[in-house]
């Protein structure tokens, strides 16, 4: 059944419902303004980039591939100081080091700051052995070379007392120990080295060398 049309039995009542008419299209105007600035906003919002920048030109396409250039290689700054370090102390073959050992049997040396005791304790294993190089079987360069950086890696690392054995030279010819007086020659020249003796018999004897740092 429809419903039956509402009768107004009054001008009074007819006034009443015209407000209410007009309190609801208010309100339906303002929701819609409300939905309608809401819009707006989420809007902007979303073109925010583009509103701060401007209007933009597109870049025509030039058809070219845009390479990236290779970073250079790290540069291992610390390895080429210690190269630089290891040039300059290299060693030489005709260095005098006579004048510079003491005039014993074993011919040992020592620095002019460190004294006589000292080598008297470097003589009689006062230290103990903390690293070792052997040269046997080495050619003359390779020897240089090898006891050089054993020296200067011992020192780095802290250690006292080293061994270097450079053979008797029971197998050279002539029998006569070829590395011998260049190893003392080469030691004299690092600055690393504070002293050396021959090593007692149990250590190597007259085949090898104690060497404090």
């Amino acid at each position: 059944m429809s419903k039956a049309p509402t009768v107004l039995h009054s001008l009074q009542e007819l006034k009443t419902l015209q407000r209410e008419l007009e309190l609801q299209r208010r309100l339906a105007d303002e929701r819609a303004a409300r939905a309608a600035a809401e819009a707006r906003l989420a809007e902007q919002e979303k073109r925010v980039f583009e509103i701060s920048v401007g209007p933009v030109t597109r870049l025509k396409d030039s058809r070219r591939v845009l390479l990236t250039r290779a970073l250079p290689e790290p540069e291992p700054r610390q390895r080429v100081l210690d190269e630089q370090q290891a040039l300059a102390q290299a060693l030489s073959d005709d260095f005098d080091v006579d004048s510079l050992l003491e005039t014993d049997e074993t011919l040992s040396f020592r620095r002019p700051e460190v004294s006589p005791e000292v080598v008297r304790k470097l003589r009689r294993g006062h230290w103990a052995l903390q690293g070792q190089i052997d040269l046997h079987g080495l050619r003359r360069d390779q020897a240089r070379e090898a006891l050089g950086q054993f020296i200067h890696d011992s020192a780095r690392r802290g250690l006292r007392c080293v061994r270097v054995v450079h053979g008797k030279g029971n197998g050279s010819p002539g029998r006569e120990p070829v590395l011998k007086a260049r190893v003392r020659r080469w030691l004299v020249q690092k600055n690393e080295v504070l002293a050396f003796v021959q090593a007692r018999a149990s250590d190597g004897g007259n085949g090898a060398l104690m060497v404090l740092l």
